[in-house]
């Protein structure tokens, strides 16, 4: 924004600088209206998608609605940049839009910004409440890391050799140094958010914590085996019932050796007869197995194979 310093004292010179200004104007509107098409024809593009995807599960249809909306957000944040690009003057008015509150189970952290001044600054009278105005802002505060230390003071007897002393409470991985909560972010991060234990290990050194991947991986196997006796709980729950659904999903896999992919299966059983009256809680059990052979579904897996449940 030009300030009146810099505005030349030619006339002529002030009209050309109107005139580039209007096509700049101009510019920024059309490509307001052309980003505001090609949303509204991507919406419909990924509503028409939905409703062919509604009933049936298909692989191509999930990418193609996932590379449609990425699609869209590129669209949407181009459209705001260009908005704020616009001069104030010809900024179209903002739709209003439902805000939806902020939700009531989040902590809240109180500013108070009170005047500065003791008296009115008009009349030199006292200031006395009136009312307030409140309004929020949603922030965010990242993830820190922590460190617990655990102190176990030892006593000693005073008449005899006697030490007494509380015994060590119980760690996630015997003798390591992750807690229940680091492990249960790195877990979710890694197969929930799919962010690979490499990146997770980058992510970390920023915070000046050195966690290289191998220790990651190793703390990864640690809690798998202290999650099989609850995985193997929710298989027998699952495949106790005598009706089950069932359907495997294609997932690419790196051949050790070759640096190859093959395709491998991830099955998906599933114990849900609500829609019959069934008061049992549904659950669902995950299987993998590197092949479609009909012997897995016909067979699923024992409790020695690995698997994951949710």
């Amino acid at each position: 924004m030009l300030s009146l310093a810099d505005l030349p004292n030619d006339i002529a010179a002030l009209k050309a600088l109107l005139l580039a200004q209007d096509e700049v104007v101009e510019g920024l509107r059309e490509q307001l209206n052309t980003r505001a098409v090609e949303i509204e024809h991507l919406k419909l593009q990924i509503a028409k998608l939905r409703r062919m995807q509604f009933g049936r599960k298909s692989e191509k249809l999930d990418h193609q609605i996932e590379q449609l909306e990425l699609q869209l957000e590129d669209l949407q944040a181009d459209e705001a940049e260009a908005a704020r690009e616009m001069p104030a003057p010809d900024q179209e008015p903002r739709k209003k839009s439902v805000r939806r509150p902020l939700p009531d189970h989040l902590p809240r952290d109180e500013k108070v910004y009170a005047p500065t001044a003791d008296a009115c600054p008009a009349c030199g009278g006292g200031l006395r409440p009136l009312g307030e105005d409140v309004a929020e802002q949603l922030e965010f505060v990242p993830a820190s890391f922590r460190v617990i230390r655990h102190v176990r003071p030892k006593l000693a007897c005073a008449c005899c050799d006697a030490i007494v002393q509380a015994p060590a409470p119980s760690r996630p991985i015997e003798r390591g140094i992750a807690g229940p909560g680091l492990l249960a972010h790195i877990l979710v991060a890694k197969f929930a958010d799919h962010l690979p234990l490499y990146r997770q290990a980058v992510i970390y050194a920023r915070e000046g914590v050195d966690l290289d991947r191998a220790l990651l991986a190793s703390w990864v196997g640690a809690a798998s085996a202290l999650l099989r006796p609850l995985v193997n709980a929710i298989r027998r729950h699952v495949l106790v019932v005598s009706k089950l659904h069932a359907d495997d999903t294609p997932i690419p896999v790196l051949a050790p050796g070759n640096g190859k992919t093959k395709t491998a299966r991830l099955w998906t059983y599933v114990r849900d007869d609500r829609p019959a009256g069934d008061t049992s809680p549904p659950a669902v059990w995950f299987a993998y197995t590197p092949d479609r052979k009909g012997i897995h579904p016909q067979t699923p897996p024992g409790p020695v194979q690995r698997c994951a449940a949710s």
